[in-house]
């Protein structure tokens, strides 16, 4: 029996550092295309500028959004290598709302989508809000059970204050 415990121990260990090498490739593959679909927008777009002439700013604007939806794809994977393989909230918050602003500059004949489209950015920017105002670091709290005084007898807890500044509080009933 020991030694199937070892062996499954050893197949617990390795899986997740396989299927994290597996994602880390992938994402290097995905990141390599992203930049390459970037330069071709910009050489689409310079295209239109330069040769088309045209003075369709809803054809400009969508170009640009595309460009920045590529822009912060890449921005996302490279920030998920620097902060140790974590993908940041708020660039999938920051994506939802420029892909929402394109397709209302693109599809905007329709009141009742733009309508639409415009309250998922508000609710988007509201949960960008509520992220932002909260602290990033979360308390050690080791109550369960809240009295008047703060915490539960003998335990260890951090409290916000006034401020909402977090402060250790011990107490002993």
């Amino acid at each position: 029996m020991p030694k199937y415990k070892k062996g499954y121990a050893f197949f617990l260990q390795i899986i997740p550092k396989v299927l994290q090498i597996v994602l880390n490739i992938s994402l290097v593959f995905l990141a390599m295309i992203l930049s390459f679909l970037l330069i071709k927008e910009l050489f689409i777009f310079s295209h239109i500028l330069i040769v088309n002439e045209s003075n369709d700013y809803q054809l400009y604007l969508a170009n640009i959004l595309i460009f920045f939806l590529y822009f912060e794809f890449i921005a996302m994977i490279v920030k998920y290598f620097k902060e140790n393989y974590h993908f940041p909230l708020r660039y999938f918050l920051y994506i939802g709302i420029t892909a929402m602003v394109r397709l209302i500059i693109v599809d905007h004949d329709h009141p009742i989508k733009t309508l639409l489209y415009s309250l998922v950015i508000l609710v988007l920017i509201i949960g960008y809000f509520i992220m932002n105002i909260t602290p990033r670091d979360r308390p050690d709290s080791k109550c369960f059970l809240i009295n008047s005084e703060g915490c539960h007898a003998e335990s260890t807890c951090d409290l916000p204050d006034k401020n909402n500044m977090y402060k250790r509080h011990t107490i002993s009933l």
